[in-house]
């Protein structure tokens, strides 16, 4: 897995160790078996969100408008003082740029250069969150989790898909003469709720 130049690393600094939550979990083996007190006794959020930046979200401006939806989410994000995971899906294999750090107003930066092409590995971006966030909910079992999975859903098999235990929302970013679908099947089956870009 590929970590970002601002991933998990500085996680430590997050807050006091929660000793007792670490110790009834079992003895600690590695760094991701602690458990951290956050600092504000009102729960932070985390906000999960996967990109689909496929070839096939070039299409009739899929992608562009995506960007100015993102745009928006990270604003908020940043004015929320919310806590902010970024996992994108192209090429091979999906990869992190933020995890667990707060919203930062560079995420547009990054925004602006992001391009699409290459495959869509969005089931295995999916089973590395699910992943990802079960170790984020025993270090912060007091944080709340959002995701956001932005997506044209051109998947040719979506069997499979992982439990992430997490509410949000799909966005469905597929447009053109002839459509898939299967947007609304993949928010069904990770159970967050659907829309439809062009309804936002």
């Amino acid at each position: 897995m590929h970590k970002g130049r601002q991933g998990p690393a500085r996680d430590s600094v997050e807050g006091a160790i929660n000793w007792p939550g670490t110790l009834l979990a079992g003895r600690p083996q590695r760094r991701e078996d602690v458990v951290y007190r956050l600092r504000s006794r009102s729960p932070h959020e985390l906000w999960l969100v996967i990109v689909d930046a496929s070839a096939s979200t070039r299409r009739h401006q899929a992608l562009r408008d995506a960007k100015g939806l993102l745009a928006q989410v990270f604003d908020d994000a940043y004015r929320q003082r919310a806590r902010m995971a970024l996992l994108t899906v192209s090429g091979q294999s999906p990869q992190w740029h933020v995890q667990g750090l707060k919203a930062a107003k560079g995420l547009a930066s990054w925004l602006e250069g992001l391009g699409a092409g290459g495959g869509t590995p969005l089931l295995g971006a999916l089973a590395e969150a699910g992943h990802w966030l079960r170790g984020r909910r025993k270090r912060y079992p007091a944080e709340r989790q959002r995701l956001l999975v932005v997506t044209d859903g051109r998947l040719k098999d979506i069997s499979g898909l992982p439990d992430l235990d997490c509410p949000g929302l799909l966005v469905d970013i597929e447009r053109g003469p002839i459509r898939l679908g299967r947007g609304q099947v993949l928010a069904a089956g990770l159970g967050v709720d659907y829309r439809h870009i062009d309804t936002l």
